[in-house]
C-alpha cells in the first residue's frame, strides 16, 4: 500500500498547506484531463501545527462527513482514489420511478417551519447563552432566547412578545442586541429605537427606551458596546431623516444615566460608513472601521483608533491600516486583547483576510499568522465574530479563529508569540461566527449533516485540544429524523471559459432511500446562484436542497469568479463584469455536470435570490444554456437599481457594471426579445433593496412576448422572505412551475399550481 499523499509548500513567514489526498496514489495512463471522483466515509480533519523554528506536521482524523468530491486533476497530478463502504444492513428494495416523481417525508412544511435563523450570540453575567433567534412561524419575529444553562433547565424568552430584536441599519441589520452583566440593550424592529432590558428573572424586566422617539422608524442603530467608564453606549446609527436613499452614518454615545431620554452624541463623523467601533479594557482608546464612496468595505476601508479624555471626548485619532493609498487592503474585525493589544483581520498583499495585531509605539502593523485562506468575511451585516481572543496560564495571548479555504472552515488557535496555528477537530465543517464564554467557546457551525447550530466547546488546560463538543442550539432541531434521504454535497472544481481558470460549486446528487430511477434516465439539474453577488454558498445542511433532491433533482450550488472565500483576486474576478463572468461561470458549471455524464441536458433549470436572480435572468436572456428559471426578488434593471438603491449598494453597482453602455447592456430587461424559456418571480411588496417594480416589468415584458410567466408578490415581505407560509409557498411553486412545463413528471406532492400566463 503507497503511503497518503500529502503536498506541503512551506514559505518564509507563510505556511500553506493542501490536502490532496489520503488515498494511494498510482500513476494515471490518461494524458489530457480527468475527473476524479472519491468516496469517503468522513472528510478528514487536519491537525496543523506549523511555526518559523518548526517544520509543519499533518495528521488525519476521519470524524467529518461522508462526501464524495469531484475535482479536477491536471495531468502532472492525477491519481486514481477508491473507498469502499462496508453495510451491515441488507439492500432496501427500490421503487423505479421518474427522477422528479419521488416521494419524499421532507415537504415544503418540513423546510418553511423547521429552520430558525441565528441573528448572534452573547453571554450573560453569570456565564449563561443568549441568542437571537428569528422564528418564520412568527412571521420572521426575532427573539432573545437565554439558552438553558444545564440538564433539566429549559431555554428561556427573553424578549416580550410585543417586541421584536431586529435592526434595518444598512437595510441588512445584524449586531441588533449587546449583553453586559444582567443587562441587555436591543434594537426594535417596528420602531427601531434602542431599548434597556434587565435580565436577571425579575418581574421589572420590561423594555425602556434609551433614545428619542422620531416618530418612525428614521433612524436605526446596530453594532453597539457597553463604555462602563462613563456609563454610556457607543453604537453606529443610520438616519434616514432628511433622506432615505442618502442617509447619515455616524458612532454616537447613547447616555445610559438618566432616566429621561436624551439625544445620543456624535462622537465620529465625516465618512459614508462606520461599523466595529471597539473599546479597549480601560475605555481609554477606541477602534472603529470605516470607507467610503465608491467602496465597499471589503474593496478599501481604513481601521481607525481614538483616544478618549477624562471628559470623554475622542480628542486624538490614529489610522492604523487603510491609509496607504499604494496598499489595497480592506481591514475588519478590530479586537482589543484582555492586555490592550489590538488585533483586526485585513488582506494587505497577500490578498487573503489574515490576522494582524497593532504595534502601537511605531504605529505600524504586524502579521500574527499568513495563511492563504480567509480569516473573516465581507461586512455584509453588522456584529461579526470570526475570531475571540483568549490568554493561556502563561499570560500568552491564544486567538481561538475560524479560517475558510477550499470550502471549507476551520477551527484553529493561533499563538500570538510562536506564530503557530493548531486547528481543533471538531464536527463542523462550515463556521461562522465565535463567542468567548466563562472556560469555553461557543461556536456557530454547521456542516453536511447539522443545521446550522451552536456549540459549546470546552478546551484543555493548555487550549490545544477539545475535550468537549456539545450541540445546544440548533435551528433544525428535529432535521436528524431525515437523515437518510440527505444527499451529501460534492466540492467541485470546474473550468470556466477562461482558459487555465476554475471556479468552484458544490453538487448535490438526487437522493432518496425509497425510489431509484432507470438506468437510462438522468436527473434534472436545478443550479443555484448565489446572491451577493459578493457572498458566498456553503456546502451545509440546508432542507430546501434536500427538498429537490430527495425528490429526484440533481441540484448544485455555484460560487462563481467573485464569490468570497477564494481570497481577493478570485473575488475581484467580478469587478465590472457582473452578469457576464458569473453568468458564464453558472453555464459552464451546468456544462461540466452535462458532460460528466451526471444531469440531463435537456432539463437545466436555474435560481436565485437578490443578486443571484439577476444572474438567473442575465443567464436565460443571454444564454441558452437553460430551459427554465426563478427569480426571488431578483434585478431585472440595473440602471433602476442602481437609481433607487439605499445608499451602502448605491456605487456597489458602479463597481461591478462600468458605464451607461454597459448598464443598458447587462440589464435583462433591455433585451425581452432574447428570452425564450419560461420564467417564475417572487417578489416582496416591502423589499427596499430591489424595489417590486423589477419584477413587474420583467413580467409585463414576458407575458407581452408570450412566454409563459408568473409573478407571485408577498405583502409585508422585505428583501427575502420570513414568513413560513411565503417559504411554503415559494418552494412549491418552483417544483411545479419546473414540472409542467421541463420535468416531464408530476410531483408526488398535492400541489395546486398558480396561473401561468400563455401556458395556461
Amino acid at each position: 500500500m503507497h503511503p497518503p499523499v500529502r503536498s506541503i509548500q512551506k514559505k518564509k513567514k507563510k505556511q500553506n498547506v493542501e490536502i490532496v489526498s489520503t488515498f494511494p496514489a498510482q500513476p494515471s495512463p490518461m494524458a489530457s484531463l480527468t475527473i476524479c471522483r472519491a468516496t469517503l466515509t468522513r472528510l478528514p480533519a487536519l491537525q496543523l501545527t506549523t511555526s518559523p523554528s518548526a517544520s509543519p506536521s499533518v495528521s488525519f482524523n476521519f470524524n467529518c462527513f461522508r462526501s464524495r468530491i469531484l475535482r479536477i486533476i491536471s495531468p502532472k497530478r492525477h491519481h486514481h482514489h477508491r473507498a469502499t463502504m462496508a453495510s451491515s444492513a441488507p439492500a432496501q428494495e427500490r421503487t423505479t420511478a421518474p427522477y422528479g416523481s419521488w416521494k419524499s417525508p421532507i415537504t415544503a412544511d418540513v423546510v418553511s417551519g423547521a429552520s430558525k435563523y441565528l441573528g448572534g450570540t452573547a453571554v450573560d453575567g453569570q456565564g449563561r447563552l443568549i441568542v437571537l433567534e428569528s422564528r418564520p412561524n412568527e412571521g420572521g419575529r426575532a427573539v432573545l432566547v437565554r439558552l438553558a444553562d444545564k440538564a433539566g433547565d429549559e431555554a428561556v424568552d427573553l424578549t416580550p412578545k410585543e417586541f421584536a430584536v431586529r435592526t434595518t441599519c444598512q437595510e441588512y441589520g445584524g449586531g441588533a442586541f449587546a449583553v453586559s452583566g444582567d443587562t441587555v440593550i436591543f434594537s426594535n424592529y417596528k420602531d427601531q429605537r434602542l431599548y434597556k432590558q434587565s435580565i436577571n428573572g425579575r418581574a421589572d424586566s420590561t423594555p425602556v427606551a434609551i433614545t428619542p422617539d422620531y416618530g418612525g422608524p428614521v433612524i436605526s442603530y446596530a453594532d453597539g458596546v457597553f463604555d462602563y467608564r462613563f456609563n454610556r453606549f457607543f453604537t453606529v446609527r443610520e438616519d434616514q431623516r432628511e433622506s432615505a436613499t442618502n442617509s447619515t452614518t455616524t458612532i454616537v454615545a447613547v447616555d445610559l444615566n438618566g432616566k429621561d431620554v436624551q439625544e445620543p452624541t456624535v462622537v465620529i463623523s465625516g465618512n459614508d460608513f462606520y461599523a466595529f467601533p471597539r473599546l479597549d479594557p480601560k475605555g481609554e482608546r477606541i477602534a472603529w472601521i470605516e470607507w467610503g464612496h465608491p467602496n465597499m468595505p471589503w474593496d478599501r476601508s481604513e481601521l481607525w483608533v481614538g483616544y478618549i479624555s477624562e471628559n470623554g471626548e475622542i480628542h486624538k485619532r490614529t489610522c492604523v491600516a487603510g491609509y496607504d493609498p499604494s496598499l489595497v487592503e480592506s481591514p475588519t474585525e478590530p479586537k482589543w486583547s484582555p492586555g490592550g493589544e489590538l488585533f483586526f483581520v485585513t488582506d494587505r498583499k497577500s490578498g487573503f483576510w489574515n490576522l494582524y495585531k497593532w504595534i502601537e509605539s511605531e504605529n505600524s502593523v504586524q502579521v500574527v499568522y499568513s495563511l492563504d485562506a480567509e480569516f473573516s468575511k465581507p461586512l455584509w451585516v453588522f456584529g461579526s465574530s470570526s475570531y475571540v481572543l483568549l490568554q493561556n496560564n502563561e499570560g500568552k495571548n491564544l486567538i481561538a479563529c475560524g479560517y475558510r479555504q477550499k470550502g471549507r472552515s476551520y477551527l484553529s488557535i493561533v499563538d500570538d508569540a510562536q506564530s503557530s496555528l493548531s486547528v481543533l477537530d471538531i464536527p463542523f465543517t462550515d463556521i461562522d461566527n465565535i463567542t468567548l464564554g466563562n472556560h469555553c467557546l461557543y461556536i456557530e457551525g454547521a456542516s453536511a449533516v447539522d443545521p446550522s447550530s451552536v456549540a459549546k466547546i470546552t478546551l484543555d488546560a493548555i487550549q490545544s485540544k477539545v475535550l468537549e463538543f456539545n450541540i445546544i442550539w440548533s435551528s433544525s432541531p428535529d432535521s436528524s429524523k431525515y437523515q437518510s434521504y440527505y444527499s451529501l454535497p460534492e466540492f467541485i472544481e470546474f473550468p470556466t471559459e477562461v482558459p487555465g481558470q476554475s471556479a468552484y460549486a458544490y453538487f448535490y446528487p438526487p437522493s432518496n432511500p425509497d425510489y431509484q430511477a432507470s438506468k437510462d434516465e438522468k436527473p434534472p439539474l436545478l443550479l443555484k446562484s448565489h446572491g451577493g453577488p459578493t457572498g458566498e454558498t456553503r456546502g451545509i445542511l440546508n432542507l430546501s436542497v434536500h427538498y429537490w433532491t430527495s425528490r429526484g433533482w440533481a441540484f448544485v450550488d455555484v460560487n462563481y469568479g467573485g464569490s468570497t472565500g477564494y481570497g481577493r483576486e478570485y473575488r475581484d474576478r467580478l469587478l465590472l463584469k457582473w452578469g457576464i463572468v458569473d453568468v458564464n461561470d453558472c453555464c459552464s458549471c451546468a456544462k461540466f455536470l452535462v458532460d460528466s455524464g451526471l444531469v440531463d441536458g435537456n432539463r437545466l433549470c436555474i435560481t436565485g435570490g437578490s443578486a443571484g436572480g439577476y444572474t438567473t435572468l442575465a443567464a436565460l436572456a443571454f444564454k441558452d444554456t437553460f430551459k427554465a428559471g426563478s427569480s426571488l426578488y431578483g434585478v431585472a434593471d440595473v440602471g433602476l437599481l442602481r437609481a433607487e438603491t439605499h445608499k451602502f449598494e448605491s456605487h456597489y453597482i458602479d463597481n461591478l457594471v462600468g458605464d451607461e453602455k454597459d448598464y443598458y447592456e447587462r440589464s435583462p430587461i433591455n433585451f425581452v426579445d432574447q428570452f425564450s424559456c419560461p420564467i417564475i418571480l417572487f417578489q416582496g411588496l416591502e423589499d427596499k433593496v430591489v424595489p417590486p417594480d423589477q419584477a413587474r416589468k420583467i413580467y409585463e415584458a414576458l407575458k407581452k412576448k408570450g412566454l409563459p410567466v408568473a409573478l407571485v408578490e408577498y405583502e409585508g415581505e422585505q428583501h427575502g422572505f420570513r414568513k413560513a407560509e411565503n417559504i411554503k409557498f415559494t418552494l412549491e411553486q418552483q417544483m411545479v412551475f419546473f414540472a409542467r412545463l421541463v420535468g416531464h413528471f408530476n410531483v408526488a406532492d398535492e400541489i395546486t399550481p398558480i396561473k401561468i400566463e400563455n401556458f395556461d
